[in-house]
């Protein structure tokens, strides 16, 4: 997460401002999305999912800071999806746990 999107978490924040959160802060946390084979295969394949998807990336994120849409911008688009999020591409999933993965927001 970018600086823009942290302002954006800081200025939207409806409750009283007790403290505002750091870049540091907002990345400790990342979410992964795992892609297919063909979406994950290079850079340019990653550029193009996140082309096709960044409306539906771009509204997860933001609603896992506030779930009120009409606390997010009105318009977003691919160019600022860039300027508030880094994209990181990996290539290799190594699950160390012995049992079955689950959702634990469910």
């Amino acid at each position: 997460m970018k600086e823009p999107a942290v302002r954006w978490i800081n200025e939207a924040d409806p409750s009283p401002k007790s403290h505002e959160i750091s870049t540091e802060s907002a990345n400790e946390e990342c979410t992964i999305y795992f892609v297919s084979d063909e979406d994950g295969d290079g850079d340019i394949a990653v550029e193009n999912w996140v082309k096709r998807n960044y409306k539906a990336l771009f509204e997860d994120e933001l609603f896992g800071w506030y779930t009120d849409p009409d606390l997010w911008p009105s318009k977003l688009t691919y160019k600022m999806f860039n300027e508030w999020f880094e994209i990181e591409s990996h290539s290799v999933l190594i699950d160390t746990v012995d049992g079955p993965i689950f959702d634990d927001e469910i």
